[in-house]
Parts: C-alpha cells; structure tokens; sequence
C-alpha cells in the first residue's frame, strides 16, 4: 500500500471504492462554518477490511457517513463499485444504497416492536422479495450466526451480543459489496467483542465483502487489515495491522 502526500492510497486496481478531494462542510458560508473533511483522498480493494481512527470530532464518523451516503458531501467524488455516485437521483441513490451497502451500527437500530427474524427480513421486503422467501433467508441467515434460537425473540428479550448478531444478520442479507460499522462493538463486553470481530473476518474472507469500520479501540482496529487514522479532517497515517505483517512474515 502506498500514500503519496495527502494521501491518496492504491491497495490495487481492483477498486470497491474510489474517495477524490473529499470535502464536508457544516453552516457553509457562516462564520461558524465547520470543515469536518478537508480533501480526503482514498481508494479500497474490493475485500478489503478497514478500520478508521481518531480523536473525537476528527472526521472519522462523518467519513463514514459520506461512503454511506448518509449526509451529503460538500464538494468531491464519490465512485463505489464503478458507480460515480454523484450521477445519481436521491431514488437512485435510495436503490443503490439499500442493495450495496450494509450499515451496522453501535445501538443496533433494531426495530424494537419486531422480532429478529422480522428484523432481518425487511431490507429483502423493501426490495420486493416475496414474503415466504424473505423469510426463510433472513431464518438461514441467522442460523449462521449462531441465532437458530432466537428467530422469535423481540430486541428487548436478547443480550446485547445477540441484538448486534441480529443487525448484523439484517445488514448481510442482501450482499451488499461494502458493509460499514460505527462503532460495532462499543456497547459490548470484551468477550462479545472478539466473538463479533472473529464473525467479520469469516465474513470478510468467506464472501470477499469489504468492511469498513470506525472504531476508537485500538484491539479492534488491529483485527482489520489495515488502519486509516484520521486528524482534522485529513488521513494523517495509514498502517498496515499486526495481524497483516504477522501474515506477511509466515
């Protein structure tokens, strides 16, 4: 992997995501006006697995907003899978999303008045799938992750490692090329944590999906391939993982 200055990194020319001059700006044109992202420039191979660190307030959350299309950028090109994003209408993008993009987040965001089979299903239902077969995809999606048990369980009666089995599960379902997580694991013991970050890395080397993760934990950033750490902005830094130059060294 190489960086020039500011920092635009080639993993290889099997790109899943393509970031140029990258710009986000809060209260543009006030003289309160916040530059959370200053020119970020990054690529990602296809199967890649990222974490993204820095203080609090660097960028890194908003950075992932901006692959998720969660918020929109201020100036900058966005291409995911060959897709300059920018071309597309907020329906088109809507579609893109929802078919390309898996969103795991640290509160979970179940919906607390379904079950985690109900959970998993919906992002199939929201495509048109027939019921029958939503279901009985999301019921073999989560049998894989260990939750066979729980298919009829609301939010409120699962452990938090079970609740984050459940969004994950939810967020796999519909094979997006790029899965993106805040802060995944921040709510959860040390132990759950581990077994989450060993279910990634099946996930990610099993299905060659590209993970991406914003994370404050330097155990956790070190279970991904490779760091981009972020300062003011910008990427200050990217490094390879321990777990990658132990690999390079066997």
């Amino acid at each position: 992997m190489k960086k020039t200055n500011n920092e635009k990194v080639r993993v290889s020319q099997d790109l899943i995501l393509e970031i140029s001059n990258l710009h986000k700006r809060y209260n543009e044109g006030k003289s309160n006006e916040i530059h959370a992202l200053q020119g970020v420039e990054l690529e990602v191979k296809r199967g890649d697995m990222m974490a993204i660190m820095g203080s609090s307030g660097c960028g890194k959350t908003t950075l992932l907003n901006m692959i998720g299309h969660l918020d929109r950028r201020s100036t900058g090109e966005i291409i995911i899978d060959g897709v300059d994003t920018s071309t597309l209408s907020d329906g088109q993008m809507t579609a893109f999303r929802r078919d390309n993009i898996g969103f795991i987040f640290q509160l979970f965001n179940l919906f607390q008045f379904l079950t985690a089979v109900e959970n998993v299903e919906t992002p199939l239902l929201l495509r048109g799938i027939n019921s029958g077969l939503a279901r009985e995809q999301a019921k073999m999606m989560l049998r894989e992750l260990g939750m066979g048990d729980r298919l009829y369980h609301l939010p409120t009666e699962l452990s938090g490692g079970q609740q984050q089995r459940v969004a994950i599960a939810r967020a796999l379902i519909n094979q997006p090329a790029i899965i993106l997580g805040d802060e995944p694991t921040g709510d959860l013991d040390s132990s759950t944590s581990s077994d989450v970050m060993d279910l990634f890395r099946r996930i990610n080397r099993m299905n060659q999906q590209t993970l991406i993760l914003v994370t404050h934990n330097r155990w956790i950033a070190e279970k991904c391939d490779y760091i981009v750490h972020i300062t003011d902005g910008k990427i200050s830094r990217i490094e390879n993982s321990p777990l990658i130059k132990e690999e390079q060294e066997r």
